[in-house]
């Protein structure tokens, strides 16, 4: 079916504008009336209609409203009609949650109406609500996930605010190592070019120099070809399987990112569980959310240890890239019946760990980029000066000679 953008008025006479898929015209008109609003002007999109994924931060929204709609007795249609007529939601997003909404009536279920809006929702939330449909409990997991992607988008933003300042370093860097080597040194070459035997530190910026202004394109290019190689060789599960497993055995910064792998594994685990899905599927649901190929390899042995009757913290010790502090907690939580308190607990302490590792990573970065940027600079100043001092050292011999 044809996909029509569409201006209509609402009942408040506020103009809303939208894409919605439809048959006809005719159908369009009828299901905007439903949803009491009056189409006004409307135009046929041709070509595919696609989507990206949602920010996280419009994800958490989303499953907050629908949660606290749900349990307030508001009918599914009902809750996502709402949604949809929130004015501050945009356009693109808009057109997702009607879409859902016209499959929903349709009789396809929430889960379903998400999944085929892909990649625009999360796969964990897809999942989780397709359990919450089983077992009825639909607002509990929705506002659970919310406090999930509500945590997440915190953490997340507080990366990105302690990132600027070594982003900043690094432009920084870039443009006075490209101002020197590109405008700076040239102007020496002439001088240069009268000397003798000049110190291999100058022949090498002078090189590096040439290289630059005559031929720039071919060092993008380069550079370009070199990312791309080096991604495509981290494709190959082989290497990034032992790329991952030597990222954790890095001085320092190996200890920051076991820190934060836990807290992301605990915290998805402890919504997984907290909404009612088996340990067998929690596990394996929050091992994909890792984001390290060594620690997923390992949960193999461990889904086969629970499935042969042995306990949780016995799977997780076996681990390797995990906090002990993490089988420890979930101990406890074995051994007094309260397992998914235990989650919360240990998810909402690796959260604030993972946030201090973070902090600890960023401090750490940034007098390494002084200290990398003074050094660059220093040898630049260093290459240009040596030969100078050396000819003057020789004219103030010969004039002593003379």
């Amino acid at each position: 079916m044809p996909n029509y953008k569409y201006t209509a008025a609402g009942s408040n006479g506020k103009k809303v504008r939208g894409v919605m898929t439809a048959p006809d015209e005719t159908a369009l008109y009828q299901r905007l009336r439903e949803e009491g609003k009056y189409l006004t002007a409307s135009k046929e999109v041709t070509g595919k209609r696609t989507s990206g994924k949602l920010k996280i931060v419009v994800v958490a929204d989303f499953c907050r409203q629908l949660g606290t709609l749900l349990g307030a007795g508001v009918s599914l249609v009902r809750a996502l009609s709402i949604i949809a007529a929130e004015e501050s939601v945009k356009p693109k997003v808009r057109t997702i949650y009607e879409e859902m909404l016209r499959l929903i009536r349709q009789g396809v279920p929430l889960s379903e109406a998400m999944e085929r809006q892909a990649p625009a929702f999360p796969e964990l939330l897809v999942g989780m609500l397709r359990s919450a449909e089983v077992s009825g409990n639909l607002d509990h997991t929705a506002k659970r996930m919310a406090v999930h992607y509500e945590k997440e988008h915190r953490i997340n933003s507080k990366v990105r605010s302690a990132m600027v300042y070594p982003i900043i370093l690094a432009v920084m860097m870039v443009a006075i190592v490209v101002f020197v080597v590109g405008y700076i040194l040239p102007q020496f070459s002439d001088l240069f070019a009268t000397m003798g035997e000049l110190p291999w530190m100058t022949r090498v910026v002078m090189a590096f120099s040439d290289l630059v202004t005559n031929y720039w394109y071919l060092l993008i290019l380069g550079l370009a070809v070199l990312v791309m190689l080096i991604r495509m060789v981290l494709k190959a599960p082989a290497v990034r399987l032992a790329f991952d497993k030597r990222k954790l055995k890095l001085p320092v910064v190996g200890k920051l990112l076991r820190t934060i792998y836990t807290a992301r594994f605990a915290r998805t685990l402890s919504s997984l569980y907290g909404s009612g899905v088996p340990i067998m599927s929690s596990l394996s649901t929050a091992a994909d959310t890792v984001g390290n190929q060594y620690i997923v390899s390992q949960f193999g042995e461990s889904v086969r240890l629970l499935q042969q009757g042995g306990s949780l913290t016995d799977a997780l010790r076996r681990i390797d890239g995990f906090e002990n502090k993490l089988a420890s907690s979930i101990a406890i939580g074995e051994e007094t019946g309260n397992l998914d308190e235990m989650l919360d607990v240990t998810a909402d302490s690796y959260d604030y760990a993972s946030e201090q590792a973070m902090n600890r990573l960023v401090t750490l970065l940034e007098p390494c980029m002084l200290i990398l940027m003074g050094f660059m600079v220093g040898f630049i100043m260093l290459a240009i000066l040596l030969p100078i001092f050396g000819s003057y050292n020789a004219i103030e011999q010969s004039a002593t000679y003379y």
